[in-house]
Order: C-alpha cells, then sequence, then structure tokens
C-alpha cells in the first residue's frame, strides 16, 4: 500500500549530488604576501591610502556584450588590476586558497579535481556596482567564477546571485580581520554587485577550471523531484487528520553520512545528503511544511544468551574483553526507545526544540534504520535470578519534516521538556514583535499543554524556584493570553498544588483576569491546594494582598476555613495527602494578609491557633512568627497578633519562672522505658548520686539493647564500647546535657521575652 514515507523515498532516490548552484563562506587565513606592479606591497587589511593608489594604477573595468568587450560606467562601475600584475607570495596562502577551493567543489557537487586561476584584482570604492550579467568563458574547462574578497572595510556591495528561480544575497564581509570571505557560483548564473555605500572593498577574482575531457560541471537540474516532492508533501499536509489516519506526524529521511552533534548543519551536509536537503527544503517552503535537521537516536536492550566456550572463558578472565560480543547472542529485543535531538534549522537560527519522540511508522523508506550498526553495544551475563541481557545505541542524522498547521501536534509528542522551551522561544518572538501568527500559534501550544496537564504527579517541595506551572503562567502573562491563563489556574486547582515559588506567577496572572473571575479562581486554588501546600498558600495569599485585598477575600476565608486542628486527624491522613505541617513563615503570612483582608477573619484564625498547642507549637512556630509579626509595622498592632503575643508571653514567662540548678550530685532522671534485668541494672545506676561511671559487660545484642535503652529515654549519658576482651564492655559516663539543655532554652527564652516587649 502506498504511503507517504515510501512514496517520499522513492521521489529523492534519484538525487545524488548537490544542487547548489553557489558556495558562500569564510575561511581562516595568515595574511599573504600581496603585491602590486608600480605600487608594491599592499597592507590588509586594505589601508584607504592604498586603495587610492591601486585605484590610480588601475583601469576601468569593462564587461562583455556577445563577442565585444565594452566599457561602460552605466553598467559596471569598478577598477581592476589584470593579473600579471599580481603577485601573492607567503607559504599557508596555497593551503588557505586550497582549502576555500575544496570546500566550493563539495558544495557545487564536483567531485573531479578544481583549479583556481587568477584572473583579476577588483576595487570598489564608494558607488562602484555591476548590473546583472553572466559571466563569459575565459578559459578552457571554465565552468564556475571564484570571488575572494581581502580583508576590507566597506558597507553595501552585496553580491546577488539568480539561478532559474532560486536567488542568493551574498554579503562578501566579514566581522574578523583575519578571515578572508568568498562566494563562488556557476558560469550560467545570472549575477550583480549593488552598489558599495561607504569605504573600499579588494577583491581577487578567480575562474574555477575542470581539466581533462568531458561535459563541464554545471548546477544540477532537480525541478522534476523538487516538484514530485512538493506535490507529495502538499497532499500529506491537506489530508484530513483523524484517529484511525494511518498516515504519520512527522515525516523522518535518514541521511547517507555520520555527523556529530557539533558539525551538524544544513551548510556542513555532504554529497548526496546535500542535494537531498537542497531539494527537501524548496519543495517544504511550496507545500507548507517545516524541515530541521536532528540527530536521531535508538536505545535498545533485551534478552541475550551466552555463546562462548573455552577460549572465550580465559579470554574473560585474563581481561580481555575487546571481543566480547563473539561470546553472545541477541534473543530478544525488549524495550525500543527513539527519539530526535540536536535539532537544526535551515536558516542557521538555534531550535527551541529539545527531545522528540519518533514514531517507527516515520521513517522514509520504512527500513531506513534495519541494517545499521550499533554505535555502541554492551551485553551483560547472567547474575542471580537475571539472565544475560544487552544495551546498544544507534544514531543516525536525519531531516524531519511535518505540515506547518501540525508543529503543535508534533512537538507536543515530547511533553513539557518540549513545550515549554517552544512556548518560550514564542513567547520571545512575540515580543520582539513578532507578528499576529506567532501569538496564535503561542495560543494554540498553551491549549494543547494545559488540555494534557499532568495532575497527578506534582508534589509541594516549598521551593522558591517556580515550577513548570509557573513558567507557563510567566509566559501566558507575557503574552496577555487571559483566556489561557484562566485555563492554566484551573489545571493548577485540578493538580491540587502549586509551589511557593509559582505565587508572584499566579498573582500577575490573576491581576489579567476580571477581578470577579480572579476572586473565584484564588478561592479555588487555596480550597484545592491548602491540605498539601499550607505555604504556598499563605504565600499567596500575603502577594496578593498587597496587590488587591478584595481579590482574595474569599481565598482567605477558605483558607482560615483549612487551617489544620487536632494533630490525631492529620495522622489519621495519607502520607501524601498530609502536607509538611506548619511553619513559622506560613503564620506570618496568613497573618499578615489577614491584616490587609479582614481583620474579624484574623481573630478567627488567632482563637482556631491557640486552641491547638500541639500542632502550632509555641517554641518552633508561634514565637519566631509573632516576632517576625511585630517587626512588621503593617501587623504589628493587629489585635490577634498582640493576643497571639500574649499567649507567647505567658508560655515563655512560664519556663522562665522553673528553677535552673545545675546537678548537685551524680542522680540522673530515670525515664527509662523497658523492664528487662539489664535495663533495671541501668535504671539503678541513674538512681545512685555517687555513681558516676558504668560498666556493663555483656555479649553484643545485650549492648545493643541497652545503647537503644538510653537513647530512646534521652539520658544524660556518653557511651563507649571498650574492646580489651571479650565479651566488650558498654561504658557509660554521666553528663550534664539536659541541664546545659535547659541553660541555653533560658538564654533563648530570656532574649525572646525581652523582643516581645521590645
Amino acid at each position: 500500500m502506498s504511503s507517504i514515507a515510501t512514496d517520499l523515498a522513492e521521489a529523492l532516490s534519484t538525487v545524488r549530488r548537490p544542487g547548489a548552484f553557489f558556495v558562500a563562506g569564510t575561511e581562516e587565513m595568515r595574511a599573504p604576501g600581496l603585491a602590486v606592479e608600480g605600487i608594491g606591497p599592499i597592507a590588509l587589511p586594505l589601508l584607504p591610502v592604498q586603495a587610492e593608489q591601486l585605484i590610480a594604477a588601475a583601469e576601468r573595468a569593462p564587461y562583455g556584450r556577445g563577442a565585444d568587450t565594452l566599457t561602460d560606467v552605466t553598467v559596471r562601475r569598478t577598477w581592476q588590476i589584470r593579473a600579471e600584475r599580481v603577485r601573492i607570495e607567503g607559504k599557508h596562502w596555497p593551503a588557505t586558497l586550497q582549502a576555500i577551493v575544496t570546500r566550493i567543489a563539495e558544495g557545487l557537487g564536483v567531485t573531479d579535481p578544481v583549479e583556481a586561476d587568477l584572473y583579476k584584482l577588483l576595487v570598489y570604492d564608494k558607488g562602484s556596482f555591476f548590473l546583472p550579467h553572466r559571466d563569459t568563458e575565459k578559459a578552457a574547462g571554465m565552468f564556475a567564477t571564484l570571488v575572494l574578497a581581502l580583508p576590507s572595510v566597506s558597507e553595501g556591495g552585496e553580491l546577488i546571485v539568480r539561478h532559474r528561480d532560486q536567488e542568493a544575497r551574498l554579503p562578501l564581509t566579514s566581522d574578523d580581520p583575519s578571515d578572508v570571505a568568498f562566494a563562488a557560483f556557476y558560469a550560467d548564473c545570472v549575477h550583480e554587485v549593488l552598489p558599495v555605500n561607504a569605504g573600499y572593498r579588494l577583491v581577487l577574482i578567480y575562474n574555477l577550471l575542470r581539466r581533462g575531457p568531458g561535459r563541464l560541471p554545471e548546477a544540477p537540474d532537480y525541478d522534476s523531484e523538487r516538484e514530485a516532492v512538493a506535490t507529495l508533501l502538499k497532499n500529506w499536509a491537506e489530508a484530513p487528520r483523524s484517529p484511525e489516519d494511518a498516515e504519520p506526524e512527522k515525516i523522518v529521511l535518514p541521511l547517507e553520512h555520520a555527523y556529530t552533534p557539533a558539525e551538524l548543519g544544513f551548510a556542513t551536509l555532504k554529497g548526496a545528503d546535500a542535494g537531498i536537503a537542497q531539494v527537501v527544503v524548496a519543495a517544504a517552503r511550496h507545500a507548507g511544511c517545516e524541515v530541521h535537521l536532528a540527530l536521531v537516536s535508538i536505545e535498545e536492550s533485551g534478552i541475550a544468551e551466552y555463546t562462548g566456550g573455552y577460549f572465550r572463558s580465559h579470554r574473560r578472565w585474563s581481561g580481555d574483553e575487546d571481543d566480547e560480543d563473539d561470546a553472545f547472542e541477541i534473543v530478544e529485543v525488549s524495550e525500543r526507545a527513539v527519539s530526535a535531538a540536536h535539532w537544526r534549522r535551515p536558516d542557521g537560527d538555534p531550535s527551541p526544540l529539545t527531545v522528540i519522540p519518533v514514531e517507527e511508522d516515520e521513517f522514509s523508506p520504512p527500513e531506513a534504520f534495519d541494517d545499521l550498526e550499533p554505535d555502541e553495544q554492551h551485553f551483560h551475563e547472567a547474575t542471580g535470578n537475571e539472565g544475560a541481557s544487552f544495551e546498544r545505541t544507534y544514531s543516525r542524522a536525519a531531516l524531519i519534516l511535518w505540515p506547518r498547521d501540525r508543529l503543535l501536534a508534533v512537538i507536543n509528542q515530547g511533553g513539557l521538556k518540549v513545550t515549554l522551551p517552544f512556548l518560550e522561544d514564542l513567547a520571545d518572538r512575540w515580543a520582539a514583535g513578532g507578528d499576529a501568527s506567532v501569538w496564535d500559534q503561542a495560543h494554540d501550544l498553551s491549549g494543547h499543554m494545559i488540555s494534557a496537564w499532568p495532575v497527578d504527579q506534582w508534589q509541594p517541595y516549598q521551593d522558591k524556584e517556580r515550577t513548570s506551572a509557573g513558567r507557563v503562567l510567566h509566559l501566558l502573562v507575557r503574552l496577555g493570553d487571559a483566556a489561557r491563563l484562566e485555563a492554566m489556574l484551573t489545571a493548577i486547582a485540578a493538580c491540587h498544588g502549586f509551589d511557593n515559588g509559582d505565587c508572584s506567577d499566579i498573582v500577575e496572572a490573576l491581576c489579567h483576569l476580571p477581578p470577579e473571575r480572579a476572586a473565584s479562581l484564588a478561592k479555588h486554588l487555596v480550597e484545592e491546594t491548602a491540605e498539601v501546600a499550607l505555604d504556598a498558600c499563605g504565600n499567596l495569599l500575603a502577594r496578593a494582598s498587597a496587590v488587591d485585598p478584595a481579590v482574595v477575600t474569599g481565598a482567605a476565608r477558605a483558607l482560615v476555613a483549612a487551617l489544620p486542628g487536632d494533630p490525631s486527624r492529620a495522622s489519621s491522613q495519607p502520607p501524601w495527602r498530609r502536607g509538611p505541617g506548619v511553619r513559622p513563615e506560613f503564620i506570618a503570612d496568613l497573618f499578615t494578609a489577614l491584616g490587609r483582608i479582614d481583620a474579624a477573619l484574623a481573630g478567627v484564625a488567632a482563637d482556631h491557633i491557640l486552641e491547638w498547642p500541639r500542632t502550632y507549637d509555641f517554641d518552633t512556630i508561634l514565637v519566631p512568627a509573632v516576632l517576625t509579626l511585630l517587626a512588621t509595622p503593617d501587623t504589628g498592632g493587629l489585635a490577634a497578633v498582640r493576643r497571639l503575643r500574649v499567649a507567647c508571653a505567658a508560655h515563655l514567662d512560664g519556663r522562665i519562672a522553673l528553677p535552673l540548678e545545675a546537678p548537685r550530685d551524680w542522680r540522673r532522671d530515670n525515664t527509662l522505658g523497658c523492664g528487662c534485668k539489664h535495663c533495671r541494672a541501668l535504671g539503678l545506676y541513674l538512681d545512685d548520686p555517687t555513681q558516676k561511671i558504668w560498666v556493663f559487660r555483656a555479649v553484643e545484642a545485650d549492648r545493643s539493647h541497652v545503647e537503644g535503652t538510653i537513647r530512646t529515654a534521652h539520658c544524660d549519658l556518653d557511651t563507649t564500647t571498650e574492646r580489651r576482651s571479650r565479651p566488650y564492655s558498654l561504658i557509660c559516663t554521666k553528663n550534664q546535657a539536659s541541664y546545659e539543655r535547659r541553660r541555653v532554652q533560658r538564654e533563648r527564652d530570656l532574649a525572646d521575652r525581652e523582643r516581645l516587649d521590645a
């Protein structure tokens, strides 16, 4: 059955070399020794004073019309110096010129040896130009012209080259003074030089020759292939899509040559790869399709079988693993993953695409990867209950195409790792002045992302960095897409959570919505999130209330209603629903927000908090939070905060009033929870006011049990194990740890009490 994958491969099967009609670029060089008869050495980059000297020694450049050679400054205005008056020296120059010629031959698809024969030196000054024309054959075997611009400073003067319906605009300049810019094109190409606007340009003109008999090279004519490919792609792109459709979302055309990520690019493709790329890019443009270059990787793993004999066993024993593949046989591929990465655009601009999955039916031809040799292959011998296994990877460069209007369906295959960077790129382009189509594309893409938003994979981390949800909101705010902002906030609520780092983005998003809708969404967010991300809800309320308290009034009531209470109820919840617990930062955010929203609601929150001291511990939660609130002018005078302050002061006063005295003897608290004979002996030691050290000699199990009892009861003991003779001895020494803890606590209580009264 015919399909786009098989038909496209067949249409491209006759493209065997590049179809480029020009090649352009730059090449690093060491400045040659350039000299002109009658002037002498010429400095590079070209100096204006020497440019004037060259013009004075030059003649007006003529042009050819049929068999005639004419001079007419309305057709061609530039200066020339004949090749016999020009001398180029320097030991590095031949290698530089040869490197340029090699690049040109490859780019033009010429496999025969190519020679560069110097024809003349040209000087372009301000106003110089050359109207459209074709070059005449100036030497036997000439098939193309090389224009080589030596380092000089000028503006304008672009070279325009045309071939059939194609056109290239070449600047012939380089930002680096150590580079030489070049362009070469077939002799039958129409070309022109636009006027030079400022400065001077120094150009060497070479005839490119192919010696020997036979037809001279010319740009391949792939018009029929290009038309056939364009028709196939257009029909594929315009065909209606349905879930039952057998046609793939994208097409993957593997290339012949191997490329590393560093050298992958449309400009560096070789041989037939370059020719196919030129045909496909031109056809895709007419068919409304996108084309990228990428590296396609296949990762396989599965079951292997050991087949090696004595020699293999000896080699493995001796450490020689070079031929490990010989000893194993692949039985079955159980897992296979195909993906594309390292994307390149035809225009050379960076691509926002990252890693996108590739489906098996997207290869063109379908069997394209069947006979590949793996880049890496590793076998693993059987261990325990696991049999022998293998892992192997393949990599191959490919052209990847898809209909332009189905781009979003393609990149959505890659999930958030792909769609988020792409949405960021669209937002950047829109901010830089992109047209309405960029905004529409971002709107459509974000719709795909939100509809597929993962609702069961979120966990709160109390992180200050924005999550993927926050990143999407941030981009939608940049785009000003109110409809998608509302949908995204709804999706965040549906997945029961956002994190601290998302709060500023949520507030910005709410500001882009009508007040009534923003208030409803804020309330919904808190209702769905408070149980698992209390901190984030308090953070959101504090930020949003600073902008518009009215918008989060309902959210504030929802948060107060959701405040944790009975700790026994919280412990009965599944671990994933318990949340991270209450922190002082939450209390500070809560009352900061309530002070702006509703003082009476703040009083309700204070009543609830004081009702459950085990949930809202004074030392770890309330005292640090109240100290923060008292230091803030907007909340320090709030009645609810004053009530919390009074409760904290009473808690501290009660502990400060307790006597604090260092132990007068060696008696220590005995709160042991075990009544075995060994622990009873430990208890007698703790109760003895005269005994500082106790030696417990016993087997390891008994020693470990006693040590565990000491740790559980938090006894004021230091323990070490003496290993002089068996059984070993546990040496216990009494200390003043409890007293030291109380002393440090007293100092902290006094300091906190003083700050509460400040």
